[in-house]
């Protein structure tokens, strides 16, 4: 049995071939490798494929045994930082079942180097999803994921070309680019950058009955956007936002959109794990260091 585990922003989710949970990311707090018995019995685990954080510190799909500092530069910078996925992190690490390590994707990351002008552009959990898309829609594939935050990612001829961050372009329910109000706020001292972040979503910004049109909108443009690149790659959608804006966003661009549910990071992630460990050396462009 291979597992995928997904460090998402409000919880961490867990998948495997044919069952799937998720706790929250205070619960996780208290996580032992018992908990994965939902799945399977945990001596029947032949490989688990997790992510943390930014994973900005590694540029591979990487055994555990051999990641520094879980995988990240620091853990200073966007988002929140609670402590559950810090926890089924080093408890996997622990348990001695066979474990890789996802990357995000950044400035040292083998993608279009016209992307690295911004030094982050997606975290790990997004292979997961690109890679279980891929699966069912080819090797020309847009995914944007949408939920507290919006992140949306091209692959090309089966190979990550780049991907727009949270931070960067469109705003999810609760994360978004800072504006200048932002940037004003924090010259001022009202507020940090992080803090300005984490309240830069529709749900701070908009009028209740505009936030879905908004997001839906904005969606849709980094997806025309990433379409630049790659006029015939397929669209879809993921993540808890995804079967609300999946209309619009099908209006807008004037094409099928497929749409996902939540449990595709970590169904990918388990793909992922599957085919590493079964002798993959490359998934979606990235290397493989076992």
């Amino acid at each position: 049995m291979f597992i995928g585990i997904d460090h998402g922003t409000t919880a961490m989710r867990f998948a495997g071939e044919c069952e799937q949970f998720k706790l929250s990311r205070e619960a996780a707090k208290d996580f032992s490798i018992r908990a994965l018995s939902p799945l399977c019995p945990v001596d029947e685990i032949d490989g688990i494929a997790l992510c943390y954080s930014m994973g900005d510190g590694i540029t591979s799909i990487t055994s555990i045994d051999k990641v520094q500092n879980r995988g990240i530069i620091s853990r200073e910078g966007a988002g929140k930082h609670i402590g559950g996925g810090t926890k089924v992190y080093d408890e996997i690490a622990r348990s001695g079942i066979p474990a890789i390590v996802i990357p995000g994707i950044h400035r040292g990351s083998p993608t279009d180097p016209r992307f690295k002008v911004y030094s982050h552009q997606t975290s790990p959990e997004k292979i997961g999803i690109a890679y279980e898309v891929c699966h069912d829609l080819g090797r020309d594939v847009i995914v944007s994921d949408v939920s507290s935050n919006t992140v949306s990612l091209l692959i090309s001829q089966g190979t990550i070309t780049g991907a727009f961050d949270a931070c960067i372009f469109a705003p999810g329910c609760v994360h978004g680019a800072l504006d200048v109000d932002a940037i004003r706020m924090i010259d001022a001292g009202e507020c940090t950058a992080n803090e300005a972040f984490q309240h830069a979503g529709v749900n701070f910004s908009l009028p209740e009955k505009e936030r879905i049109p908004a997001v839906a909108m904005f969606s849709a443009m980094e997806c025309a956007a990433l379409r630049l690149l790659n006029p015939c790659a397929a669209i879809a959608l993921a993540g808890s936002l995804a079967p609300a804006i999946a209309p619009e966003v099908r209006k807008l661009l004037g094409t099928d959109v497929a749409v996902y549910d939540e449990w595709c990071a970590s169904r990918g992630l388990a793909r992922i794990a599957r085919d590493v460990f079964s002798g993959s050396k490359n998934i979606l462009g990235l290397d493989v260091d076992l």
